[in-house]
């Protein structure tokens, strides 16, 4: 289909070492942070209460109903915890295996659709850019979602190649629909909806209908209800109000209004994209041009314009939506990889040698820049915690540095092709996000609430089973993940408000009826804001303090102040 080299530039052995390298930079780090709020905590809390409770139709999240999202992450997250025991690095498994395969995914569909040197590129394209790779490091949805709709897409892409056989075809176009049905117990409609959206214009703009004949819709659509019915119908019958609260307050008003207060302007993801293919940025332009031009296939099909329809209507898509964050646009990571990767080979030795020692250059200047790093600071976030990461970020761009001279260096040689110089290029980009996102624990560690644990624990090992352990006017996502233990709302139901309308009988809607319980009760803890702390403290509410950092106070009922 295109002019790129065909022939591999490493032998078998040296692809498994990289593959091998890939891995042990990809897992071995995921322990090595704490879990921060408010996605990890969540996620991980939903899949131990899963756990603990063996209720795996209904989702909950710190003791209520939780329908914001289907529960594939968290049967997954539960299994690990089940497997390998509760903690981070297993919190952040699943995530980080969907990461991983999806880079081995772009791989081999670049080896099937173009060549086998455009699937390397576009393996390490994905692998190095800092959007793929700390998002496949942080316990969120969206990883996941990403890996199943690629998987839809490199699937329904295999499937079209010419000259293949029809068994073939059939068994792609069902990996197709399966990983959709996926996508939707991952996170949703849009699983569903971005993939059928984008067939949809694909067909309009390229005027392909001899793709649809192709699809295998009859029993295609029998497999995605197979896999996506029986949960959906399960959790109504035991939960009459799912229906309304998952379909048209989650999928759609979520979309369509303001309300989840997530607002962003119109540019809000092409910032995302720019910063999270930093390093590729300048062969963006090239490369889309390239896809452009490139013919059809003998059958019609156009693998190259459909990733450039998937990736420009799910980047419109989302930026047009009420409601925005960083990993929305993630899908379209994949298919930017491919894109990417058909052309980079193709570009002159010289003209990488210029782009990467403008990369050189940038990391000089980023060292630079770092210094006004510490000189940052609060009373939440004090100005010590910056100094510590300011040392991980020189550490981060000083590696990054170094592997980027390698790759110069590796350019220059005249019977090299560009790929070993871009691997080297990669890796620079890899170990910055790699040893930066590593060194953000200075902050997790304070925002975790991990510090709080162990006294927490101590305490609640001394009381009762059925000790209440209140949240006064926060939600925090946490610690009921690091204490082993769900918390009674007060006050603020914050994104639990579905669940406590639900179950009302599971929370204190007022202060004054908390403090009236606190006082009549014999055993209780607390969290509570600091500064509500203080006022509380003020009006002399008898509490012991057991654990407490800047952000928040956790209280005991003082022994000598309960009712006999």
């Amino acid at each position: 289909m295109n002019d790129t080299p065909t022939r591999l530039p490493l032998n078998r052995t040296a692809l498994l070492l990289l593959v091998l390298a890939l891995a042990i930079v990809w897992f071995v780090p995921l322990g090595w942070r704490h879990l921060l709020p408010s996605d990890e905590g969540r996620y991980a809390e939903m899949a131990r209460e899963m756990l603990v409770t063996g209720d795996w139709i209904t989702p909950r999240y710190n003791g209520y109903k939780y329908f914001e999202k289907p529960p594939l992450q968290t049967w997954a997250n539960a299994l690990t915890f089940a497997w390998f025991g509760i903690g981070e690095w297993q919190a952040r498994l699943y995530t980080a295996l969907t990461g991983f395969a999806g880079v081995l995914l772009v791989g081999y569909t670049g080896a099937r659709l173009f060549n086998a040197t455009a699937g390397l590129a576009a393996a390490v394209i994905l692998a190095c850019s800092p959007y793929w790779n700390l998002m496949g490091h942080f316990n969120s949805l969206d990883m996941a979602l990403s890996f199943w709709m690629t998987l839809t897409l490199c699937s329904l892409l295999i499937a079209q190649r010419p000259g293949l056989p029809k068994g073939e075809v059939r068994l792609w176009m069902w990996v197709c629909w399966a990983s959709m049905a996926l996508a939707v117990l991952s996170k949703g409609l849009i699983g569903l909806i971005l993939p059928g959206a984008v067939l949809v214009v694909y067909t309009l703009i390229e005027r392909d209908l001899g793709l649809w004949k192709r699809l295998y819709l009859a029993s295609g659509l029998i497999l995605f209800f197979a896999i996506t019915t029986p949960w959906f119908v399960l959790v109504q019958l035991r939960n009459p109000e799912f229906f309304n609260f998952f379909f048209i307050v989650q999928q759609f008003a979520r979309y369509l209004t303001p309300e989840q207060n997530r607002p962003g302007p119109f540019y809000y993801f092409a910032i995302v994209i720019l910063v999270g293919f930093l390093p590729w940025l300048s062969i963006g332009w090239r490369s889309i041009r390239h896809a452009v031009l490139l013919p059809r296939q003998p059958n019609g099909f156009a693998p190259a314009k459909m990733l450039l329809i998937w990736s420009a209507f799910i980047f419109l898509f989302f930026s047009a939506s009420h409601s925005k964050l960083i990993s929305y646009v993630l899908p379209i990571a994949p298919s930017l990889a491919l894109l990417l990767g058909m052309h980079l080979p193709l570009i002159e030795r010289e003209t990488l040698r210029r782009h990467w020692i403008g990369y050189a250059i940038f990391l000089v200047v980023a060292a630079f820049g770092t210094i006004f790093l510490g000189t940052q600071g609060d009373a939440r976030t004090p100005n010590a915690l910056y100094r510590d990461y300011q040392v991980w970020v020189w550490a981060a761009i000083g590696v990054a540095f170094v592997l980027t001279l390698a790759a110069i260096a590796l350019i220059r040689r005249k019977h090299a092709g560009p790929m070993p110089a871009a691997i080297a290029f990669g890796a620079a980009w890899l170990m910055l996000g790699t040893i930066a996102g590593t060194g953000h624990d200075v902050f997790g560690r304070q925002s975790s609430g991990v510090l709080l644990a162990p006294a927490v624990k101590a305490a609640l090992a001394k009381l009762p089973p059925d000790t209440p352990f209140y949240s006064v006017g926060v939600l925090d996502h946490t610690v009921p993940f690091y204490v082993g233990h769900t918390m009674i709302m007060v006050e603020n139901a914050d994104e639990l408000r579905f669940g406590v309308t639900e179950e009302p009988q599971k929370w204190v809607p007022t202060i004054a009826e908390w403090e009236a319980r606190w006082k009549a009760g014999k055993y209780a803890l607390a969290l509570i804001p600091v500064d509500r702390y203080h006022a509380l403290a003020a009006a002399q509410l008898p509490m012991q303090v057991i654990a407490q950092d800047a952000r928040r106070v956790i209280v005991e009922k003082p022994v000598d102040a309960t009712q006999p």
